[in-house]
């Protein structure tokens, strides 16, 4: 039994030696040093590959949403290379490394399916592009500015400065309302007036409205149009083609602030909802 013991000892001397844990140690910080130069000189490169691509994508007049997508796969792949070359370079066996983590990727990529699923929901974004930065959109009843479209999420800038990361596979699932993809917005504009008011008399009143605003396109014209016959109201909606489509929000509040008073000083009934009483008599029968 000593002579187990005193082996034991003897190797864990061997193992722990001063000399040869200080040799060690030296080796692996010199190999630490020459994999984060060979990391750094990547780095190096990235940043000089996107002063030299960046400038090259605007002469060729990509918008931003392409030129963000060919820059994040430059950076990741460039990148990704250089992290494997400073393994290697740290003495690192990077064959078996990338072999092991196939066969742990199984189970890495379960556990991380939905941050996958969003990866490759980013990617179908930026190739079918339903939007592009900058584009105003509203997504579930969500209404902003795109203002970042990343590999996880993409980031919509709300009318009341608030940020909305929202993942990219509910926007691959979901409808999508964008307000900038066309050139041009119509804006419509719900009126109700009363049944004895004369609609062909209000139709002109909303029509001189946007007729003389430059702000309001000339074709397709405007025009008034009734979209339901009630109890004790007639419902019309004005609808008008805007020039520029970033600024329907402004100009929605703006037309229906001015319909109010033109309809008021034109003298048209606008009557809200009401309800008739009608008293009944009750006659009550004698008992026989």
């Amino acid at each position: 039994m000593s002579d187990f013991l005193t082996g034991i000892w003897l190797r864990l001397s061997e193992m722990f030696d001063p000399a040869a844990v200080g040799t060690w140690l030296a080796d692996a910080l010199a190999n630490l040093i020459v994999g984060l130069i060979v990391f750094g000189i990547y780095l190096f490169l990235w940043a000089v590959v996107r002063w030299l691509v960046r400038p090259a994508l605007t002469r060729a007049n990509i918008d931003e949403t392409a030129s963000v997508f060919i820059l994040t796969l430059l950076k990741y792949g460039l990148l990704a290379i250089g992290a494997i070359n400073a393994l290697n370079a740290a003495g690192f066996n990077t064959t078996a490394f990338l072999a092991s983590l196939g066969i742990a990727g199984l189970t890495i990529g379960f556990a991380a399916r939905d941050a996958f699923s969003n990866l490759i929901s980013g990617f179908l974004i930026f190739l079918d592009r339903p939007f592009v930065i900058g584009d105003l959109v509203e997504i579930e009843d969500n209404y902003g500015r795109v203002e970042q479209i990343t590999l996880r999420s993409t980031r919509i800038i709300t009318s009341d400065g608030k940020m909305l990361a929202v993942p990219n596979s509910d926007i691959i699932n979901k409808i999508v309302a964008s307000y900038t993809n066309f050139p041009h917005l119509r804006l419509d504009i719900p009126v109700t007036i009363g049944v004895t008011e004369s609609v062909e008399r209000v139709r002109h009143v909303l029509l001189d409205i946007v007729g003389d605003n430059p702000d309001f396109m000339a074709a397709p014209p405007p025009r008034v149009v009734v979209t339901q016959l009630n109890d004790y109201n007639v419902a019309l909606e004005l609808q008008a083609w805007i020039k520029d489509e970033r600024s329907h929000v402004l100009m929605r509040s703006a037309l229906r602030e001015k319909i109010f008073n033109s309809l008021n000083a034109a003298g048209v009934e606008m009557p809200f909802e009401t309800l008739q009483i009608t008293p009944l008599k009750v006659r009550l029968l004698d008992a026989a």
